[in-house]
């Protein structure tokens, strides 16, 4: 719950998160620097009708769910790593079942605020910043996932 002030009401920070794997990785797997894709819209149909010329109707038909991306600072020992390679590169479903997740806003005693339940994630790509001898900075690796919808539980 974000906590009121003399002026009204602040809404929470962006920057205090985490991101856990059900049943996948370490504890370092739930450090991430960004989570994108958290959005969802309806797929529409148009409908003409005859005699109308001014508009189409526009009528919903299903919800779609973007990607999810996350990054964060490469990991050298990560069983979500080894979990996304081996659906990358051996096609092993079978195994390698897909993910729940759990995104959660976090407020200042590290509670959550909200959640976000992420189901059926599958990796669909992974990738490393560019390597660059004259930069100083750290490689990000990016874990994208197509996963099927997500719930807001209370």
């Amino acid at each position: 719950m974000a906590s009121p002030s003399a002026g009204g009401y602040y809404p929470p920070v962006g920057f205090h998160f985490s991101v856990k794997f059900l049943n996948i990785g370490n504890d370092n797997d739930v450090r991430f620097q960004s989570v994108g894709g958290l959005n969802v819209e309806y797929d529409t149909e148009s409908f003409k009708e005859g005699g109308e010329n001014r508009f189409e109707h526009k009528l919903p038909v299903r919800t779609k769910y973007p990607d999810l991306s996350l990054k964060r600072g490469l990991l050298t020992d990560s069983k979500l790593i080894e979990w996304f390679l081996g659906i990358l590169q051996n096609r092993d479903f079978k195994s390698n079942k897909p993910a729940e997740i759990d995104i959660m806003l976090l407020n200042e005693q590290h509670q959550p605020l909200k959640t976000w339940h992420i189901y059926r994630a599958w990796p669909k790509k992974w990738s490393v910043s560019d390597l660059n001898a004259q930069e100083n900075s750290l490689v990000i690796e990016t874990l994208d996932l197509s996963y099927s919808y997500f719930t807001l539980p209370k």
